[in-house]
Protein backbone atom coordinates (compact mmCIF):
# COMPACT_ATOMS: atom_id res chain seq x y z
CA UNK A 1 0.00 0.00 0.00
CA UNK A 2 1.42 3.51 -1.09
CA UNK A 3 1.48 6.75 0.54
CA UNK A 4 -1.49 7.91 -1.89
CA UNK A 5 -3.67 4.81 -0.65
CA UNK A 6 -3.17 6.20 2.66
CA UNK A 7 -3.72 9.44 2.43
CA UNK A 8 -6.63 8.58 0.55
CA UNK A 9 -7.95 5.92 3.10
CA UNK A 10 -7.07 8.51 6.01
CA UNK A 11 -9.49 11.23 4.08
CA UNK A 12 -12.06 8.79 4.08
CA UNK A 13 -11.67 7.81 7.56
CA UNK A 14 -11.57 11.42 8.49
CA UNK A 15 -15.10 12.42 6.51
CA UNK A 16 -16.55 9.68 8.06
CA UNK A 17 -15.61 10.29 11.97
CA UNK A 18 -16.92 14.01 11.02
CA UNK A 19 -20.19 12.80 9.05
CA UNK A 20 -20.72 10.36 12.16
CA UNK A 21 -20.26 13.01 14.59
CA UNK A 22 -22.85 15.38 12.92
CA UNK A 23 -25.20 12.86 12.79
CA UNK A 24 -24.93 12.31 16.21
CA UNK A 25 -24.98 16.09 17.30
CA UNK A 26 -27.95 16.65 14.94
CA UNK A 27 -29.75 13.53 16.76
CA UNK A 28 -29.13 14.70 20.15
CA UNK A 29 -31.04 18.19 19.09
CA UNK A 30 -33.61 16.94 16.99
CA UNK A 31 -34.58 15.35 20.19
CA UNK A 32 -34.31 18.02 22.36
CA UNK A 33 -36.75 19.39 19.75
CA UNK A 34 -39.42 16.66 20.16
CA UNK A 35 -38.44 17.07 24.16
CA UNK A 36 -40.01 20.30 23.73
CA UNK A 37 -43.09 19.12 22.10
CA UNK A 38 -43.93 16.52 24.58
CA UNK A 39 -43.14 19.54 27.26
CA UNK A 40 -45.96 21.40 25.62
CA UNK A 41 -48.40 18.51 25.32
CA UNK A 42 -48.25 17.88 28.72
CA UNK A 43 -48.83 21.09 29.74
CA UNK A 44 -52.04 21.53 27.83
CA UNK A 45 -53.21 18.29 29.41
CA UNK A 46 -52.74 19.56 32.66
CA UNK A 47 -54.39 22.37 32.14
CA UNK A 48 -57.66 20.25 30.17
CA UNK A 49 -56.99 17.89 33.42
CA UNK A 50 -57.96 20.91 35.97
CA UNK A 51 -60.84 22.84 34.10
CA UNK A 52 -63.74 19.84 34.95
CA UNK A 53 -62.72 20.23 38.69
CA UNK A 54 -62.83 24.06 37.79
CA UNK A 55 -66.14 23.72 36.63
CA UNK A 56 -67.85 21.22 39.19
CA UNK A 57 -66.95 24.35 41.44
CA UNK A 58 -68.48 26.79 39.86
CA UNK A 59 -71.69 25.12 39.24
CA UNK A 60 -72.04 25.03 42.77
CA UNK A 61 -72.50 28.97 43.00
CA UNK A 62 -73.59 29.45 39.30
CA UNK A 63 -75.15 26.96 38.48
CA UNK A 64 -78.07 28.60 35.92
CA UNK A 65 -75.01 29.32 33.99
CA UNK A 66 -75.34 26.31 32.14
CA UNK A 67 -74.43 28.14 28.92
CA UNK A 68 -71.24 29.22 29.97
CA UNK A 69 -70.21 25.68 31.51
CA UNK A 70 -71.03 23.57 28.70
CA UNK A 71 -69.13 26.26 26.41
CA UNK A 72 -66.09 25.35 28.28
CA UNK A 73 -66.55 21.69 28.78
CA UNK A 74 -66.76 21.51 24.59
CA UNK A 75 -64.16 23.67 24.20
CA UNK A 76 -61.92 21.55 26.04
CA UNK A 77 -63.16 18.56 25.07
CA UNK A 78 -62.32 19.81 21.43
CA UNK A 79 -59.14 20.93 22.44
CA UNK A 80 -57.70 17.63 24.11
CA UNK A 81 -58.55 16.17 20.43
CA UNK A 82 -56.43 18.68 18.39
CA UNK A 83 -52.81 19.31 18.13
CA UNK A 84 -51.52 22.34 20.55
CA UNK A 85 -50.81 24.83 17.55
CA UNK A 86 -54.48 24.21 16.27
CA UNK A 87 -57.07 26.63 16.77
CA UNK A 88 -59.10 24.39 19.05
CA UNK A 89 -56.44 26.26 22.04
CA UNK A 90 -57.82 29.69 20.56
CA UNK A 91 -61.63 28.49 21.67
CA UNK A 92 -60.65 26.86 25.03
CA UNK A 93 -58.79 30.27 26.01
CA UNK A 94 -61.86 32.32 25.53
CA UNK A 95 -64.28 29.57 26.68
CA UNK A 96 -62.00 29.62 30.15
CA UNK A 97 -61.48 33.39 29.86
CA UNK A 98 -65.69 33.48 30.66
CA UNK A 99 -65.86 31.17 33.25
CA UNK A 100 -63.40 32.67 35.16
CA UNK A 101 -65.48 36.23 34.62
CA UNK A 102 -68.10 34.45 36.59
CA UNK A 103 -65.88 34.48 39.39
CA UNK A 104 -66.13 38.27 39.46
CA UNK A 105 -70.40 38.20 39.21
CA UNK A 106 -70.45 35.45 41.90
CA UNK A 107 -69.07 36.65 45.17
CA UNK A 108 -69.44 33.62 46.99
CA UNK A 109 -67.29 31.92 43.97
CA UNK A 110 -64.99 34.33 43.95
CA UNK A 111 -64.19 33.84 47.90
CA UNK A 112 -64.20 30.09 47.42
CA UNK A 113 -61.43 28.51 48.81
CA UNK A 114 -61.12 26.01 46.23
CA UNK A 115 -62.01 28.41 43.37
CA UNK A 116 -59.00 30.59 44.00
CA UNK A 117 -57.05 27.55 44.68
CA UNK A 118 -57.55 26.29 40.89
CA UNK A 119 -57.35 29.94 39.28
CA UNK A 120 -53.94 29.52 41.00
CA UNK A 121 -53.37 26.21 39.63
CA UNK A 122 -53.99 27.23 36.13
CA UNK A 123 -52.05 30.16 36.17
CA UNK A 124 -49.47 28.29 37.45
CA UNK A 125 -49.53 25.60 34.42
CA UNK A 126 -49.82 28.67 32.21
CA UNK A 127 -46.88 29.59 33.04
CA UNK A 128 -45.42 25.92 32.24
CA UNK A 129 -46.72 26.34 29.69
CA UNK A 130 -45.30 29.58 28.57
CA UNK A 131 -41.61 28.24 29.84
CA UNK A 132 -41.93 25.09 28.28
CA UNK A 133 -42.77 26.82 24.74
CA UNK A 134 -40.39 29.36 25.17
CA UNK A 135 -37.74 26.28 25.84
CA UNK A 136 -39.22 24.54 22.43
CA UNK A 137 -38.30 27.97 20.46
CA UNK A 138 -34.85 27.70 22.05
CA UNK A 139 -33.81 24.07 21.37
CA UNK A 140 -35.33 24.54 17.23
CA UNK A 141 -33.18 27.44 17.45
CA UNK A 142 -30.29 25.24 17.99
CA UNK A 143 -31.45 22.50 16.19
CA UNK A 144 -31.36 24.42 12.98
CA UNK A 145 -28.58 26.58 13.64
CA UNK A 146 -26.16 23.56 13.64
CA UNK A 147 -28.12 22.39 10.90
CA UNK A 148 -26.99 25.21 8.86
CA UNK A 149 -23.77 25.23 10.42
CA UNK A 150 -20.89 24.17 7.94
CA UNK A 151 -19.77 21.34 7.40
CA UNK A 152 -23.56 19.86 8.62
CA UNK A 153 -25.00 21.65 6.21
CA UNK A 154 -23.46 19.73 3.52
CA UNK A 155 -24.61 16.60 5.06
CA UNK A 156 -27.64 17.29 6.97
CA UNK A 157 -30.55 16.97 4.14
CA UNK A 158 -29.26 13.56 3.33
CA UNK A 159 -29.01 12.55 6.78
CA UNK A 160 -32.76 13.09 6.65
CA UNK A 161 -32.19 16.17 9.07
CA UNK A 162 -35.37 18.57 8.00
CA UNK A 163 -35.52 21.97 9.55
CA UNK A 164 -37.77 22.01 12.57
CA UNK A 165 -40.44 24.96 13.15
CA UNK A 166 -40.50 26.92 15.72
CA UNK A 167 -44.10 27.33 18.23
CA UNK A 168 -46.11 29.38 16.40
CA UNK A 169 -48.87 30.79 19.02
CA UNK A 170 -52.48 31.45 17.67
CA UNK A 171 -54.48 34.68 18.57
CA UNK A 172 -55.21 34.28 21.75
CA UNK A 173 -51.46 34.36 23.08
CA UNK A 174 -49.80 36.71 20.81
CA UNK A 175 -48.48 38.96 23.12
CA UNK A 176 -49.50 36.93 26.12
CA UNK A 177 -46.78 34.58 26.01
CA UNK A 178 -44.60 35.81 28.33
CA UNK A 179 -47.27 37.01 30.50
CA UNK A 180 -48.80 35.63 33.84
CA UNK A 181 -52.33 35.34 33.52
CA UNK A 182 -54.20 38.23 35.24
CA UNK A 183 -56.26 36.15 37.67
CA UNK A 184 -58.04 38.25 40.34
CA UNK A 185 -59.11 37.99 43.43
Amino acid sequence: MGFGAIIVLAVIVLAAVLVVGIYNRLVGLRQNVRQGVADIDAQLRQRHDLIPNLVETVKGYAGHEASTLEAVISARNQAAKGSPSSGDEQGLKIALDNLLALGEAYPDLKASANFQELQRELANVEDKLAAARRALNAAVARFNTARENFPAVLFAGALGFQQADFHQLDDSEKGTVDQAPAISF
